[in-house]
C-alpha cells in the first residue's frame, strides 16, 4: 500500500528533501506532493494565467486564487498531510494548510520545535500527532506499516 503524503510548511529551506531522503533509507512507500517550492512561479502564476493585473494587491490576490485551488487539489487527493513549523520563517502558509487539512478530515503530523509549544497548542491538539523532528513524523508513518 502506497500512501500520498502531502507536505505543508515553508519553502526556504530543503526540508522537504531531507523528509525524502529519510524516507526512501527506510523504504517507506510513499509518494510525496506539496506546495510551490518555486517561489517566483508562486508569486507570479497568477498573472501568467490570467495577465497583468492593476497592483501588488490584485496581482498577490490572483496568484492565491491559483495556489489555493492547487493546493486544494493535492491536498484532497492526499492520505495524510505533514505540515512542519520552523523557528526561522513566518509559518502563516503553513498554519493554514494545516487548517484546511483539518477541515478536510486529512490525517495530520505536525513537525514542531520546543519553543513553539505554547503558540501552536490550539492547533496542536486538532491535528492527530505532533513530533519534534522530522525523523519522528516517519516513525509515525512507518508505523502503519507494521
Amino acid at each position: 500500500m502506497e500512501l500520498t503524503v502531502y507536505l505543508a510548511g515553508q519553502i526556504h529551506d530543503n526540508w522537504r528533501e531531507e523528509l525524502k531522503v529519510e524516507a526512501q533509507k527506510r523504504n517507506l512507500p510513499l509518494t510525496f506532493v506539496g506546495p510551490q517550492t518555486d517561489h517566483d512561479r508562486s508569486d507570479q502564476i497568477g498573472e501568467a494565467i490570467l495577465g497583468e493585473q492593476p497592483g501588488h494587491y490584485y496581482r498577490d490576490d490572483a496568484a492565491s486564487a491559483v495556489n489555493n485551488f492547487r493546493t486544494e487539489v493535492l491536498m484532497r487527493k492526499a492520505d495524510v498531510v505533514i505540515g512542519l513549523f520552523g523557528e526561522k520563517y513566518k509559518q502563516w502558509n503553513t498554519a493554514m494548510d494545516v487548517s484546511t487539512a483539518i477541515t478536510l478530515n486529512k490525517p495530520t503530523i505536525i513537525i514542531r520545535p520546543d519553543s513553539l509549544i505554547h503558540p501552536l497548542k490550539e492547533l496542536s491538539n486538532k491535528v492527530n500527532v505532533t513530533v519534534e523532528t522530522i525523523e519522528q513524523a516517519l516513525d509515525v508513518l512507518a508505523y502503519i506499516y507494521e
